[in-house]
């Protein structure tokens, strides 16, 4: 079976994301090590540090993951730019290592050049350089696939692919799939002769050996729309049945699936630990489709 979870909040500290998983029952977690939308992060605290991970193993979360900040650009021709990403992607995977996570999920990034082939090479060869820097270590680069918009890399198979080629299968490079952005950007999930046809796909070009991490989110937007704008489970373009197909398909067992689907807007203090209402509508429409 799938194992169900959430994205959860570090506010008040790294270790108040376990405590949030373990009060919405999740199974898996995923987190920001650092805000997602700056370049450099507060250092982590050693003692949070270890109440993270003394929490996980307590908590019997697992697999916990991490999303890169979503200024990382390994697509860009700038090479100023790109210099600064592959820079922050080595700062993300230091902080994943350091508190045990199985990886961390990036979007590949964005082609600000002349072409997706050139835009994914560069894609490519920053994250060779990223995890040279820490070959002796164990936490995964995890690239996600992406709703389409504008000139982003990620929205077809071939991508993925293509980037996995270039770094010549490295061992610590897996994939995310995005529920939303398989729709968006143009694979029919929804009916079922579309869900085979897209996971055939993915097994000929990547391979379910790469898959890690399932982000299961509903689409505010239909089939193809290019646009990524997640809903919550069942009231969106993708409904339940897909979800429901997921939870049943032997080809996904194991893995973790993980909602970012929007959460309640009460504003609460950071040091406060308290259940939100619609992740909790969420997981719990999962763990019924799960049965």
């Amino acid at each position: 079976m799938l194992r169900i979870g959430a994205h959860q909040s570090v506010a008040g500290g790294v270790s108040r994301a376990v405590d949030r998983g373990v009060l919405h029952g999740c199974e898996a977690l995923q987190i920001f090590s650092k805000n997602g939308n700056r370049w450099h992060g507060v250092a982590l605290e050693t003692a949070e540090v270890r109440r993270f991970r003394r929490r996980l193993t307590e908590s019997g979360i697992e697999p916990a993951v991490s999303h890169a900040s979503y200024l990382i650009n390994l697509g860009t021709s700038v090479r100023a730019l790109w210099e600064q990403s592959v820079a922050a992607l080595a700062d993300e995977l230091d902080r994943a290592q350091a508190l045990g996570l199985l990886g961390v999920v990036i979007h590949p990034g964005t082609c600000t050049g002349s072409t997706e082939a050139e835009a994914l090479r560069l894609v490519a060869d920053g994250t060779r350089r990223a995890l040279e820097a820490h070959a002796r270590r164990s936490t995964m680069v995890l690239l996600e696939n992406t709703a389409g918009q504008g000139r982003s890399l990620g929205y077809r198979f071939e991508h993925l692919a293509a980037i996995i080629d270039r770094l010549d299968g490295h061992p610590r490079v897996g994939v995310c799939l995005d529920t939303c952005h398989l729709l968006a950007s143009g694979y029919d999930i929804v009916s079922e002769q579309g869900f085979q046809k897209t996971f055939r796909e993915f097994e000929r070009l990547v391979g379910f050996d790469r898959l890690r991490v399932l982000h299961g989110n509903d689409s505010k937007r239909p089939l193809g729309s290019r646009v990524d704008r997640h809903e919550h489970i069942g009231e969106g373009f993708l409904g339940l049945e897909p979800f429901r197909r997921l939870m049943h398909d032997p080809r996904f067992d194991g893995l973790p699936i993980l909602i970012e689907t929007e959460k309640s807007r009460i504003r609460r203090r950071a040091e406060i630990v308290a259940a939100d209402v619609l992740d909790m509508k969420n997981l719990d429409t999962l763990r019924k489709l799960r049965g």
